[in-house]
């Protein structure tokens, strides 16, 4: 494996595990399932992300 593959491989997984990634996947299914809506601009989609984790707890130390 080269170094960049190993590289990207890395950069990919942190971005999965740290929810940098979760825009991006919702960019992807909003244009499958919303063809031509408008999707929410970054700001809006990550404050409506951290309100849904404050008011459903799930898997949170604390």
């Amino acid at each position: 494996m080269t170094p960049r593959r190993l590289f990207g491989l890395v950069r990919w997984y942190l971005r999965e595990l740290t929810g940098e990634a979760a825009y991006g996947h919702y960019l992807d299914r909003h244009r499958r399932m919303h063809p031509g809506a408008p999707a929410l601009p970054r700001r809006e989609f990550e404050r409506q992300r951290t309100d849904r984790g404050d008011n459903h707890p799930s898997a949170r130390c604390c």
